[in-house]
């Protein structure tokens, strides 16, 4: 039989019964390790005793030898339990808490979308990461702490008692005194811990709006605001903490003052019976030892009480927060996920929220299958509603909205994955690469026992090439991998060749292929100094292998230093470092925009650092030595065709040129290896793949330069039979935590290519392309009208009412209802709502 925790919402289960859920045999071990501990506890203080009394006292070295070997052997196997409880104490807290957080991930995927409406992501990440760290304490502790600690307890009297009935009962009736007063304390050490950890979530949360929201508090100058905000929180966290933290030092100092009590009664009782003779040194020396060993166990204890009480109202606060039931079932139990036809009938549909404000107000609506049908409307008519609500995002409130005869609200996640598909306006992409976002989808279907492909297989890279291209990502996929370097372990040497071959079209004269390309490249040449390579690389007429060599850190080789002054550059890039520091700082200002860096030769993160150089140049102080190797690493990093806030000397320019075969015998010579040298014949691995091929870099000038040799780079290899294995470089291109190292059309071509890829019988396009250029639009309704027209149900919400003939209906809604429906040529000639929208009126 299933346990309960396996079967009950995760959030409806106690906290003590994560402690045995699948750790019995574990806990039954730590018992036993237990029993064995407190017994080579007890024996340390019986051979003091005798080791006093027998060994000492008798002067008997073979019984001290005897006793002495007991006692360490005692302690050292104690200690080694010891450190065997906590290692499984670990094991169980660290395991179940990787259940729990497992079980409660999977319940927060599937709250519902209006639950993350109103919750602070920051919120919901310290719930499920920070606060659950004491409560896995907690459970590796509930079993083994009090155990070991309640029965050391008793044995710890218990040999007291032996020793002396009546100090040791006196002792002992010391503690149920301190056991009634603490517990009333505890409860406002309670009180305060959740009234601090309340005050640290709605800091956090704060925080995390704030930083969220970062572009409307500047555009407000709201700072002042936000930090009112922030300091009325932080006080009231202030507060509770310091009173947290007063109590549990008021604990502290109960136990402390009830510890004292024992050496008390025992120096008083037991003092008056050793100078009467009825209590011997040997004795009086095991008892103290004894009580110490007695309050230990209390004290810790205690502490675990308070571990518990912390667990526990983290716990419950957790569990409340999250305790709200999934609104659909997940999986299709005892069965197979429904295979739907595509019709769709939505009847008297309505969606109201709170206030009683419907935003669909018994909508009907029939969709056959393969027909594809628009939603247009003024902002706020409801047609995005209307869209969520057959992609079951939504549980819409009352009336019928069927797809292939099923009420949505009652299928589930898996009968919906497998029938329908999505695309957003706004689409979320995951941290990784290009192809793990375009594969998303058929990889959850695969683990649902389906797939995008009719074997079940994951989509091939022909399919990816294929699918890229319908929606123009393709050039995007081309471009990250032509920025992408075949270093790193790669040893494609087939792939080298054909990029050393694909250079070579490119190198030859104005009669080959490429011949109407070259005015926008700058190709890389000995004799001439190269506008679009930095100052280092121009100097190298190559790219540093070795990252001590970069440029990064080049300024800081003092053989360097002597090359350049042997060469007389090292004056003219002081002053063109200082030039170039003054000219940008002036230029941009104290706080510059992050686009300002674009043509910027000061790095953003450098900025700062640059300013204060630039004001005490201007200011006339002398630089220090790190100063002047800021100045020379600025200058190392000039590119002139990009960087126009200074003119490049010409002069400057032939003895740079002049110096190349100097510092490449230099370089072989002192440093081999270091640098990867421009020659034509061979692969450079330091560059590009893209520079490799051009031998040259693209001009900034050049008008349209990229997308056209794009355009021929990809002919080239296709020539060279290398394309796939370029593009799949480029679709291992990571993008960053959520997509943050893609364009917004990017985004949504990812999107629409993971959805495309999975041809679902319904589709759903909410503004699915307003990130898109007209083009990538047209190519993408293209793809719809020829591939989709007729196969897939297509619902559409419409922002660019041009694309409105090629829907075979078009669904006009105003306030949450439908007010006309019908063919774009016959609602047209009724002028009414549709002719209204597109002449941007509303009646």
């Amino acid at each position: 039989m299933p346990h309960p925790n396996d079967t009950k919402r995760v959030t409806k289960t106690s906290l003590y019964s994560w402690v045995l859920y699948k750790n019995i045999p574990l806990q039954l071990t730590v018992i036993g390790v237990i029993v064995i501990t407190v017994a080579m506890r007890v024996l340390p203080l019986e051979m003091q005793k005798r080791i006093i009394n027998e060994a000492i006292g008798m002067k008997d070295l073979p019984a001290l030898y005897r006793y002495c070997a007991i006692y360490i052997g005692a302690v050292t196997v104690a200690g080694i339990l010891k450190f065997i409880i906590n290692l499984i104490q670990v094991n169980i807290g660290e395991r179940t808490l990787k259940i729990v957080r497992e079980r409660l991930y999977e319940h927060l995927l599937s709250l519902p979308v209006q639950f993350y409406r109103r919750t602070s992501p920051g919120n919901v990440i310290s719930y499920i990461i920070t606060e659950f760290i004491p409560v896995a304490t907690f459970i590796g502790q509930a079993v083994a702490v009090p155990a070991v600690n309640i029965l050391t307890f008793f044995a710890m009297a218990g040999y007291m008692i032996h020793l002396n009935p009546t100090i040791g009962l006196i002792s002992i009736a010391i503690y149920p005194i301190e056991l009634f007063i603490l517990p009333r304390i505890q409860k406002y050490f309670r009180k305060a811990n959740r009234d601090r950890i309340k005050h640290t979530q709605s800091l956090s949360g704060l925080v995390g709006e704030a930083v969220s929201g970062v572009h409307e508090v500047h555009s407000n100058a709201s700072i002042p605001l936000e930090k009112g905000r922030f300091s009325e929180v932080l006080e009231k966290l202030y507060k509770a903490t310091v009173m947290q933290n007063g109590i549990k030092f008021g604990i502290k100092f109960v136990n402390n003052f009830f510890m004292s009590l024992g050496p008390f009664v025992l120096f008083l009782i037991g003092g008056y019976y050793a100078i009467k003779g009825h209590f011997d040194v040997g004795a009086i020396v095991a008892f103290l030892a004894a009580y110490e060993k007695l309050y230990d166990p209390w004290k810790e204890l205690m502490e675990f009480w308070q571990v518990y009480q912390d667990s526990s109202v983290r716990y419950n606060q957790i569990m409340r927060t999250f305790d709200h039931a999934p609104e659909f079932a997940q999986e299709a139990d005892g069965r197979e996920p429904y295979a739907l036809d595509n019709d769709i009938e939505i009847k008297d549909l309505s969606f109201v929220v709170g206030g009683n404000i419907k935003l669909l107000d018994k909508v009907s609506l029939k969709v056959k299958g393969g027909e594809h049908v628009a939603l247009v409307g003024f902002s706020g008519s409801g047609k995005s509603t209307l869209a969520l609500c057959v992609a079951q995002l939504y549980k819409y409130t009352s009336g019928s909205l069927l797809v292939g005869g099923h009420e949505v609200s009652e299928l589930t996640k898996q009968d919906i994955s497998y029938n329908l598909g999505m695309v957003a306006q706004h689409p979320f992409i995951f941290d990784g690469t290009v192809k793990d976002n375009l594969l998303y989808s058929c990889r959850s279907l695969a683990m649902q026992g389906g797939g995008c492909t009719e074997s079940g297989a994951e989509p091939s890279l022909d399919d990816l090439i294929k699918i890229t291209q319908q929606v123009g990502l393709f050039t995007d996929v081309l471009a990250f991998a032509l920025r992408a370097k075949l270093g790193d372990g790669n040893t494609d040497t087939a792939l080298r060749q054909a990029i050393l071959d694909s250079r070579q079209e490119f190198q030859e004269g104005n009669d080959g292929m490429y011949a109407d390309i070259a005015g926008f490249i700058e190709f890389f040449d000995m004799d001439n100094y190269s506008h679009y390579m930095t100052v280092a690389e121009n100097i190298a007429f190559g790219a540093a292998v070795k990252e001590e060599f970069d440029q990064e850190h080049l300024h800081e080789r003092q053989r360097f230093i002597e090359f350049l002054d042997r060469h007389e550059l090292r004056a003219h890039l002081s002053v063109l470092g200082e030039t170039l520091a003054r000219i940008v700082t002036d230029e941009m200002g104290p706080e510059p925009t992050h686009e300002a860096f674009a043509a910027s030769p000061i790095p953003e993160a450098e900025y700062g650092d640059y300013q204060k150089v630039a004001n005490r140049l201007d200011s006339g102080e002398p630089l220090s030595d790190e100063e002047r190797g800021l100045i020379l690493k600025l200058a190392l990093c000039f590119i002139p065709g990009i960087h126009k806030q200074v003119d490049l000397d010409k002069g400057f320019a032939n003895r740079v040129v002049k110096s190349r075969p100097d510092f490449i015998d230099m370089v072989h010579a002192e440093y081999p290896g270091s640098f990867s040298f421009f020659k034509t014949d061979k692969y450079i691995e330091s560059l590009n793949i893209q520079d490799n091929i051009l031998f040259g870099r693209v001009r900034a000038d050049a008008q349209g330069a990229e997308d056209e040799i794009n355009h021929r780079i990809m002919q080239a290899l296709i020539m060279q039979a290398s394309l796939e294995p370029v593009a799949e470089m480029g679709l291992n291109f990571e993008v960053g935590s959520m997509g943050d190292r893609l364009s917004g059309g990017q985004r949504q071509k990812v999107a629409l290519a993971r959805t495309f890829l999975k041809t679902p019988p319904v589709l759903i396009l909410d503004e699915a392309t307003a990130a898109l250029d007209n083009k990538s639009q047209a190519r993408v309704q293209n793809i719809l009208t020829n591939n989709w027209k007729g196969k897939s149900s297509v619902l559409a919400v419409i922002h660019r009412l041009d694309m409105l003939p090629y829907y075979d209906k078009i669904v006009v809604l105003k306030a949450g209802k439908i007010v006309e429906q019908g063919g774009y040529e016959e609602l047209l000639a009724k002028k009414g709502a549709l002719h209204l929208l597109i002449n941007g009126k509303e009646d």
